[in-house]
């Protein structure tokens, strides 16, 4: 039996029952959760300790307002004192999508200060950081990160230049791909050229798919045929990708 798993999926978006059907999945080895804000990581720690497959990222993610001093400080203590029950920081970034609709509401200055925050948090617990930073935003993460010397981070669908991604392979950086990997020519070029050692599978679940996922629901089942597209791309056995990714996964994030 081929062992998956997702490797950034927001859970506590989920319903009790689309979670507790996902338990029932035998080859879904492992699921990273990652975090949107305080409240999100409450949830998700939660869940982590109802399910044993079920590990937690915490952080606060980029794409919405940014918030005042007190609430990170308040939000960094509380992950210091879970810092047992956590597999990494995430979901932390930089605006994009948000920034470009409305620029003026996302100035960059703040988001990089808190960004910085979160990599010497990262490094002071030595947990591996997930980033949601692509397009042009990736090499400023990619300064902060070289700064400190801490290049323990996971870009989850990425998109972004080959200059960037030459950066990230230099600095022994992971990427995950989503679903899209099947239809989303630009991630496919990415996924062939980047170093299979260095590969990981998510599904960023919730979020919905095109192709042949359109109008399903996401899960990290999909993470199959992920595993057999980069196969394909790669040239590889879809047994050796299997293998890779799933190594990749846990050494990254030291299950």
């Amino acid at each position: 039996m081929n062992k998956i798993i997702d490797a950034h999926i927001h859970l506590d978006q989920y319903t009790d029952k689309a979670i507790r059907k996902m338990q029932s999945d035998d080859t879904i080895e492992h699921i990273i959760t990652v975090s949107m804000d305080k409240a999100s990581s409450i949830r998700n720690l939660q869940l982590s300790r109802t399910f044993s497959s079920v590990h937690t990222a915490f952080g606060f993610h980029p794409e919405q307002p940014i918030r005042g001093e007190s609430y990170f400080a308040d939000l960094f203590d509380w992950i210091r004192n879970h810092q047992t029950e956590m597999i990494a920081i995430g979901e932390v970034g930089l605006p994009h999508y948000e920034r470009l609709k409305d620029p003026k509401s996302y100035p960059l200055e703040p988001y990089l200060e808190i960004l910085e925050q979160f990599i010497l948090l990262a490094k002071e617990l030595q947990k591996p950081i997930v980033l949601h930073c692509i397009y042009e935003e990736a090499p400023l993460a990619l300064d902060l990160l070289e700064k400190h010397s801490y290049m323990a981070a996971q870009f989850h669908w990425f998109k972004g230049s080959n200059s960037t991604l030459e950066r990230m392979m230099s600095n022994g950086c992971y990427l995950s791909f989503t679903p899209d990997i099947h239809y989303e020519h630009d991630i496919q070029l990415i996924a062939r050229n980047y170093p299979l050692h260095r590969i990981m599978a998510e599904t960023d679940g919730p979020w919905p798919f095109e192709g042949l996922f359109r109008n399903m629901e996401t899960t990290p089942a999909m993470i199959h045929q992920s595993i057999e597209k980069i196969a394909q791309l790669k040239e590889i056995t879809t047994a050796q990708s299997y293998k890779q990714v799933l190594v990749n996964t846990k050494t990254f994030f030291a299950l």
